[in-house]
Parts: structure tokens; C-alpha cells; sequence
């Protein structure tokens, strides 16, 4: 016998083509909100709005809002919610095709989780960005933000100006219709002081890319292409990094460690840390790959393992 086909309607499937799934629980709604944190004065863009469960709360906190839909079914209602608030533009619009303001901003939303890490590099690549609030898939949030205990590629790249944190959890039953996994709260923040100077971040991301890619078997072997090996080993000693660790197990912040060190020691090597790194910081934040992390020292309210 045939398998029977299920009869799906036009909304389903816009549904799965845009990863809708709208926010049903006012208390979920306030953490985000919570955690986004916007103030009266400030701009903040949201994506995915829906038909506005999120946008109306936003509104009352912030300054601006820019609100992007691209769903025709429920933009008539998400403008109709939006009309009394003139503080509020709703754009039919796609929210990765726009260009970032020319002034600070923030971003925030229930996003299409399809796209999470095309709106994560959005925000990545946007030179005005404050903060992001994204709510994602809980997993996808976790290893960004190293719940997990491991730190991935762009964790690490990005961590000398940029901060990634889990802001909370959403379950899935908050959500219509009702995902099959629970969400995270991802929080993505800008340091206002950069961690190293902005004239070596290409060198360090280079050096990153170099211990991620795998040469030779481990971080070790990796480093050791590109600088001696008597000051790979005291470097890696001074970050109390055991030769054998799993990349994936070093911290952001023994990254930096090593870094200072074979910089200091060999400022040329370090401007040119291997053939196989790219070349610029904006592929490096376009990669688009995977990453979490472990609490480490500079978490408020987080110890050690």
C-alpha cells in the first residue's frame, strides 16, 4: 500500500519555507525582552517581527524600531498592531538584504531559525551593532555562547571584540505551532574595549584558523608550522594547555594567552600564521561555522570546572 500523503495546507508550508514559529507565552516574550535591555534612546531592529507578539513590548523600551516581516500572511496584522506606535516602521522587507544603519543600533528577535547563522553574520559584519537577542534553537544558542563545554571556530575568531552568552531558555511549548526542540536566548555583545588592539586582530584570527584547521593532528603540531617549537611549548605551559587538548576544549581567553606570547616573542611570524588562514577578519566572521564555549575566568557568577 502507498504511504498516505497528508494534505497540507498554504500556510503550513510557509510556515516550513520561513521556520515560523510564533511566540505564544507572555512570560517568554518578557525574558526576552529582559534580556535585550533596550533603552528610550535607542534604535533597535527587529527580525522575524511575526504579527507583533514581540514588537509591542520592544516598543515600549526602546527609542526606534525598525520592525522586518517578509511573510504576507501576517503583515496586514503586524501593521494594523504597529499603527497606534509612531515611534515604530514595519518593513516588508528582507531583513539580510538591508543595509545597517549608519548610527548605533541593536538587534533583537524571534528569528527564522533556518537563518540563524545568516543573521548571526549579519550582525557580525555590521560595524554599528551594540547587541544582539536572538532567540534560537536552545542547542544552536549553547554552543555559541560554549553551554556545552567546548568552543567552536567562531567563538573563539570573534572573541577579542565580541561577547556571546546564553540569556535563558525558552520551551518549545511556548511557541504555536509547537517545535519539536526548546529555545535559547542567545545574547551577542560588542565590546566597547576591544581585548587586543585592532591593528593585530588579522594576525590573531590567522593564527585561530591555523589551530582550527588540523594540521598535523593538534593545536600543537598546528602552531608549530608557523612558529619554533620550544616557544609553541612555553606558550602553551604559560596557558596551561596540555599538548594534547582538543582544540575545541581551549578557552577564548587561552587563545589570547597564546597569542600575546608568540606575538610578543615573534611579531613577524604572528603577522603571518600560515598559509592555509584567510586573509581578512570580515571571511573570518562570514564562515559561518559552528561554535561553543565553556564558562571561563572573566563570567561574572560562573566558576571554574
Amino acid at each position: 500500500m502507498a504511504p498516505r500523503r497528508l494534505r497540507t495546507t498554504a500556510r503550513d508550508r510557509s510556515r516550513r519555507v520561513l521556520s515560523q514559529n510564533f511566540l505564544a507565552d507572555p512570560a517568554a516574550v518578557a525574558r526576552i525582552v529582559r534580556a535585550a535591555r533596550p533603552g528610550p534612546a535607542d534604535l533597535l531592529l527587529e527580525v522575524g517581527a511575526g504579527r507583533g507578539q514581540l514588537t509591542r513590548p520592544l516598543a515600549a523600551r526602546c527609542g526606534r524600531l525598525i520592525a522586518y516581516e517578509v511573510d504576507p500572511a501576517v503583515l496586514p496584522e503586524l501593521t494594523a498592531s504597529c499603527a497606534p506606535l509612531p515611534h515604530v516602521e514595519v518593513r516588508a522587507a528582507d531583513f539580510l538584504s538591508a543595509s545597517p544603519p549608519g548610527e548605533p543600533f541593536s538587534v533583537a528577535g524571534n528569528i527564522p531559525w533556518s537563518l540563524t547563522a545568516a543573521v548571526v553574520r549579519w550582525c557580525l559584519a555590521a560595524p554599528g551593532l551594540r547587541a544582539a537577542t536572538l532567540l534560537t534553537q536552545l542547542d544552536y544558542a549553547r554552543k555559541r555562547a560554549g553551554d556545552h563545554g567546548r568552543w567552536s571556530r567562531l567563538t573563539v575568531l570573534t572573541w577579542p571584540d565580541h561577547h556571546w552568552r546564553l540569556a535563558g531558555r525558552v520551551p518549545r511549548d511556548a511557541f504555536r505551532p509547537v517545535p519539536a526542540v526548546d529555545g535559547g536566548i542567545l545574547r551577542l555583545e560588542r565590546r566597547t574595549v576591544p581585548l587586543l588592539a585592532p591593528g593585530v586582530l588579522p594576525a590573531y584570527r590567522r593564527m585561530v584558523e591555523l589551530g582550527f584547521g588540523g594540521v598535523g593532528g593538534s593545536l600543537a603540531a598546528s602552531l608549530r608550522t608557523a612558529h619554533p617549537r620550544r616557544r609553541v611549548d612555553g606558550a602553551l605551559r604559560a596557558a596551561r594547555i596540555a599538548p594534547d587538548t582538543p582544540v575545541g576544549l581551549v578557552w577564548p581567553e587561552q587563545w589570547l594567552v597564546l597569542f600575546r606570547l608568540l606575538h610578543a616573542a615573534d611579531p613577524g611570524r604572528a603577522g603571518n600564521s600560515g598559509p592555509s588562514a584567510p586573509a581578512s577578519a570580515p571571511n573570518a566572521y562570514r564562515a559561518g561555522r559552528r561554535s561553543g564555549r565553556k564558562a571561563g575566568p572573566d563570567d561574572r557568577g560562573r566558576q571554574r570546572r
